[in-house]
This record gives C-alpha cells, structure tokens and sequence, in this order.
C-alpha cells in the first residue's frame, strides 16, 4: 500500500500542474528573461562581450596568418635566391675545372713533348760525344807516325847540315 501511496501521489501532482499549464508556462519564462538579463547587464558591467573577443581574436589570428604566410613567400623567395647562386657558384666552379682540366692536359703534353726532346738532345751529345772521342783517337793514331816522320825528317836535316861535308879527294 505504501507503493500506492506514492504513485499515488505523484500522479495528484502532475495532475495539478498539468491543470496550470499557464502559471507553468509564465514561471519558465520569467527565469528565462531573468537569466538574459543578468547575462546582459553582467556584460555591460564589466564592458566584456565574448562575441567580440572572439571577433576580435579571430582578426588576430587572421592578421598573424597572413604575416606568416608573407613570411613564408619572404623566406621561400630568400631561399630561391640562395640556391639559384648556389647554382650559379657551381657552374663557375664547374667551368672553372674544366678549364683548369684542359690547362693541365696541354701543360703534361707539353712536358711530355719537352721531356722527348731533352732526351733526343740528350741522344745527340752522347752521339756527338762518341764521334769526336773516336774522330780524336782516329786523328791521334795518324797524327803520330806523320808527326814523326816529321820529326825524323827535320832531325835528319839538322844533322846533315851540321856535318861538314865529305870531301872526295
């Protein structure tokens, strides 16, 4: 019975507010127009609204996008920059090496033609060297007996006119 009692109960108070729907119906509202008001009178209060914080922040953060975004084409260019002579440094350089490739190989052929001659030159004293050690020996081999002969002739001729000469008597 006390289950009864309760339902019971329960069932009597709905029936009554359901018998008022517009006392019901004007207390809600009052505490809606109530609750506007304090949020409307806090705000001019305290001079706060968070419509234009938000407004105001949402600006912010769009003004600090685009100076990031023109940061980034700032930086994004710099750096476009920096590589094209990067690039260009390069190609100098690349250049550079070829030319300093093709200085080196005319520099060995020259050394090498250079070296071919020295040792031609080198080829043609020995050569020469040879032959006038063997001209000297050839012409100091037949200068000796003429020279002799010479000797012998002119020693001849002294004495003979030392001597007195022989009479036939």
């Amino acid at each position: 019975m006390t289950q009864l009692t309760k339902d019971a109960r329960s069932a009597r108070a709905l029936a009554r507010i359901g018998a008022q729907p517009i006392a019901v119906a004007a207390a809600a509202l009052l505490l809606i127009v109530a609750g506007v008001t304090s949020i409307a009178s806090w705000r001019t209060y305290t001079g706060h609204s968070p419509e234009t914080d938000r407004a105001v922040a949402a600006r912010a953060l769009q003004v600090r996008a685009a100076q990031a975004s023109e940061q980034l084409v700032e930086k994004t260019k710099a750096l476009e920059q920096i590589q094209q002579e990067s690039i260009d440094q390069l190609q100098v350089m690349q250049d550079e090496l070829q030319t300093v490739r093709r200085l080196l190989a005319s520099q060995e052929a020259d050394t090498k033609r250079l070296s071919e001659q020295v040792s031609g030159l080198a080829e043609a004293v020995d050569g020469l060297r040879q032959s006038f050690a063997s001209a000297q020996s050839s012409d100091a081999s037949a200068a000796q007996p003429t020279r002799n002969r010479s000797i012998r002739t002119r020693a001849h001729a002294v004495r003979t006119a030392q001597k007195p000469p022989k009479s036939h008597t």
